[in-house]
């Protein structure tokens, strides 16, 4: 559960273009306002006679379905003086209704695979479950239960606001986003748009259950509401389900909306301290909004402004910035566009803010490419078809189209973009891009202090843990949820191992007319980097961008622009290209990481880069957090701990980068998936073609990390004055590697205790009930030589050993009682359902493979582990905590002010 600031405004403009054929049904009459649903391009639309609006898209990627329920109300329809009050709302959405209690709730949302959210923005709130197909109705009956009632009890908003007041502190702790806040109140000062959903402590205080039941009330009606569902359904089946259970609830009068009212933009300068280990210049501007005519053009003109062939990412290459990029963030009304530059710490700002001025001024007086133009085009209209590679995402692509920006479809924007004109964005840049009525920001790195020893857990606190007794569910979910089965896998992957070593593993899929690789080299810089070049990894990557042999950064830029395809080159590689344009996506591929060009001025350019990051790393909190972190877990000559400073980097030369290489990039080293709209053959057929020549030489490198031994207790703080509460990482090293048995019986329990977000021991104790932290999660991390648990948390610097020690706490119970019998089936079903959940986008298929090979693991492993997991009882994860868990051997890294 989250607010977010509308940042997506990119995210919708790459993400507002699907699907393309698309029938659109005017709303009728009847109980049904799509009785004669024409089921064009997998496309359902209805009306209920309440107003609940209705749109299936049907996508087969996997067996499962993304439910999106989006209630037009957010930030905007916040009483005056509680800007937070929708964002509050969205959180008691969680704590039960008539006929559901929270509990209930968290553990049917964990039962279905764990996958549910909400967010709250500007102009809408969302809530998001992505479940098995077969869960679909489950799902439908927690959102139809939760719009026509919810209890917001005077008890359970005592225990919630502890928790959202955490979110507060932990979004106040990011310098990101309170630049972000004093843009929007400076850009909209006197509007609605001025805040955002967070709401503030003051206010959360002042706010009662009774104000929360009165909003809920107002606001969550089927009128005022768009249902959009995607996944592998029965569109008609579907929509009589969603008639059935949400047809009974009664419309309602809306109340007034109020109205946004934009003054002038007035120039000024913002100046705010920072602990990332570089700054941020920015240059915001108020842009179009959502409803403006210009609206497209500007989208257009972002895409531009964002191009790496364009003058504010030259920048970069020219060795004015560590990075640049443009941001745009719509509201209906008006939009909120930034160009940000990244300067290395103890630069001078200044010069940097004038190079983007004059880059921005320049557009506006002269235009843009026309070329740009074009590619930008091309570039969303490939957008459009790869945003179908994803269940989850295209759910997110619809609601975002017709909650969001009021459309019709994502077809409508991109409709819409495609008659945009070179004329037309050079008018708005014209327009828009007015310095005159700027607002300028400087985010300033200022370091932190050495970490310091801290107390560590076991003081005079009295823990008192919640019972754990069992939680009967709902007649209507039981049924469904109470049975847990191995579900088949709709993975079949092809695979085969070229002559030079690669391995290559094919998975055709049809949901899209996309092809998309994805390659990754298996290395570890800390065993293969020469001692004293340190950073040399670093710079070996960055250098990838400035193209190959053949075809310089710009020109490989244009080349992969003329083919609307995205690609990058490293030890991790991909291409994301049109099915059309494979063969030549990947020859550029090929080209850029076989034969990178290294040309000898980008590497000085780089090396500088590098050098000035590394210093200012050296400095920065999460920096300072991460290595005493690893300083405390392993040997102090562990090859982990080796690091980058600006001495090591200034010392690497032309050549050490050459020879890294050339031992690093080894085809017998790679795994290559080619996904997508292709064949096994055509795609060996094409691999073959442009890296079958790649060749190794000598023996394979070690690439496994050296096991390490089990590490002793320790606590310590990082100051950090940026951040309002604590965030902290306990973790501890095991005995036990991810080729042991034991490993499932780990991870079931880890779903028991704290892996699965809201139904588990530490969220109920630590979150829902004490109200101390706003998420708490623990992880097993295993490798080929190593095991490491870890539970992180963030909270007030007062509750950091109070919840260390409920953790341990914790911990042990798991080792003295065997967990209940609903816990381990609730667990069991979650880790079995999360199997279909992996396989509903492209990308997570495709990772999931290359994990498995390089965990030396069976690619069907998912499936071995839900045998494993089913065959488990409560007394093997009890063992299994006992042998390897050690509550008492925890190391504590806390980041912020100092632990009390």
């Amino acid at each position: 559960m989250k607010s977010i600031p509308d940042w997506s405004a990119q995210a919708f403009a790459r993400v507002a273009a699907a699907l393309v054929a698309i029938v659109l049904l005017a709303p009728g009459t009847g109980a049904l306002a799509a009785n004669a649903a024409a089921d064009e391009a997998g496309v359902t639309r209805a009306t209920l006679a309440n107003g609940l609006r209705v749109v299936i898209v049907r996508n087969t990627l996997a067996p499962v379905v993304s439910t999106n329920v989006n209630y037009l109300v957010g930030a905007d329809e916040t009483p005056p003086g509680f800007p937070g009050t929708a964002h509050a709302q969205e959180h008691m959405m969680f704590r039960g209704s008539p006929g559901l209690s929270g509990d209930q709730l968290a553990n049917i949302g964990s039962m279905m695979g764990g996958n549910f959210n909400a967010q709250t923005r500007q102009t809408v709130t969302q809530y998001f479950y992505t479940v098995p197909a077969e869960d679909l109705d489950a799902a439908l009956h927690i959102e139809a239960l939760r719009m026509r009632d919810v209890l917001d009890s005077k008890e359970d908003w005592e225990h919630e606001r502890g928790a959202i007041e955490q979110e507060v502190a932990q979004d106040l702790s990011s310098p990101e986003y309170v630049l972000y806040t004093k843009l929007r109140a400076a850009l909209f000062d006197g509007s609605t748009y001025a805040h955002d959903a967070l709401g503030t402590r003051a206010s959360f205080d002042a706010t009662t259950a009774a104000m929360l039941k009165g909003f809920h009330d107002r606001w969550y009606v089927p009128n005022n509401a768009i249902l959009v569902i995607v996944g592998n359904v029965d569109p008609q089946a579907t929509l009589a389900k969603v008639e059935r259970l949400f047809g009974p609830i009664p419309a309602k009068t809306l109340p007034a909306r109020p109205a946004v009212a934009l003054a002038p933009v007035a120039p000024q300068s913002l100046h705010l301290d920072s602990d990332l280990p570089y700054g941020l210049q920015v240059i915001a501007l108020r842009l179009p909004g959502l409803e403006s005519a210009d609206f497209a053009a500007a989208e257009v003109l972002v895409d531009v402004l964002n191009s790496q062939r364009g003058d504010l990412y030259g920048l970069v290459p020219q060795g004015k910035a560590l990075d640049a990029s443009f941001s745009f963030d719509p509201l209906p009304k008006a939009g909120l566009g930034y160009a940000q530059a990244a300067f290395p710490e103890g630069s001078d700002p200044k010069a940097l803010e004038s190079a983007m001025r004059a880059v921005l001024e320049k557009i506006a007086k002269q235009g843009v490419p026309a070329d740009l133009v074009a590619a930008a085009k091309l570039q969303e209209r490939s957008s459009a078809e790869f945003q179908k590679n994803s269940i989850g995402g295209l759910a997110t692509v619809w609601s975002e189209a017709v909650a969001v920006a009021g459309l019709e479809s994502p077809d409508d924007d991109l409709a819409r973009i495609e008659k945009v004109t070179v004329d037309d964005v050079n008018r708005v840049a014209r327009k828009y891009l007015d310095l005159d009525h700027a607002v300028t920001a400087v985010l300033t790195p200022q370091g932190a202090g050495k970490p310091v020893a801290s107390r560590g857990f076991g003081g005079q606190e009295n823990i008192s843990l919640s019972a754990t007794g069992p939680t009967p569910l709902p007649e209507w979910a039981a049924a469904a949820l109470g049975r847990v089965s191995v579900p088949e896998s709709t993975t079949h992957p092809v695979v085969s191992k070229l002559a030079n070593g690669i391995t290559l593993i094919v998975q055709p899929e049809n949901v899209s007319d996309t092809v998309s690789v994805y390659g990754h080299i298996r290395n570890r810089p800390e065993l293969q980097v020469p001692k004293g070049k340190e950073g040399l990894s670093e710079v070996l990557a960055q250098l990838f961008p400035y193209g190959s042999q053949r075809l310089d950064r710009v020109a490989l830029r244009q080349a992969l622009d003329a083919i609307g395809a995205d690609e990058h080159a490293g030890s991790d590689f991909a291409l994301q290209t049109l099915a059309g344009n494979f063969e030549r996506g990947t020859e550029l591929l090929a080209d850029n990481l076989l034969h990178p060009g290294f040309p000898e001025q980008a590497f000085k350019v780089v090396k500088r880069q590098v050098a000035q990051t590394v210093a200012g790393q050296l400095t920065s909190p999460s920096y300072l957090s991460a290595r005493a972190l690893r300083g405390a877990l392993f040997p102090k000559h562990d090859p982990t701990l080796r690091e980058p400073l600006p001495e090591t980097v200034n010392a690497i030369a032309m050549k050490d980068v050459r020879d890294y290489y050339k031992a690093v990039f080894r085809p017998d080293l790679t795994t290559i998936v080619v996904i997508g709209k292709v064949t096994p053959q055509q795609a060996k057929t094409v691999i073959e073609k442009y890296f079958g020549a790649w060749a190794a030489t000598g023996p394979a490198p070690s690439t496994v990390l050296p096991p390490v031994p089990l590490n002793a207790p320790a606590a310590s703080a990082v100051p950090d004055a940026s951040r309002a509460q604590d965030r902290v990482t306990l973790a501890e090293t095991l005995g036990l590697t991810r080729s042991n048995p034991d490993y499932y019986a780990l991870e079931l329990g880890n779903n028991v205790l704290g892996g699965a977000f809201y139904s588990t021991r530490l969220t109920r104790d630590i979150r829902k009930d004490a109200g101390l932290v706003y998420y708490v999660q623990s992880h097993f991390q295993f490798s080929r030589t190593r095991g490491i648990y870890s539970v992180e948390y963030a909270c007030d610097p007062q509750n950091v050993t109070k919840v260390h020690d409920m953790v341990a706490e914790e911990l042990r119970r798991m080792q003295k009682a065997p967990v209940a019998a609903d816990e381990l089936q609730r667990a069991k079903a979650l880790l079995l359902r999360q199997i279909p959940l992996d396989e509903a986008s492209v990308d997570d298929i495709a990772q999931g493979f290359i994990q498995r090979l390089d965990l030396g693991l069976p690619l069907d492993e998912p499936t071995i582990a839900a045998r494993r997991f089913l065959a488990l009882g409560a007394g093997d994860v009890q063992a299994a905590f006992v042998k390897w868990l050690r509550p008492g051997d925890l190391v504590r890294v806390s980041q912020g002010p100092a632990p009390r």
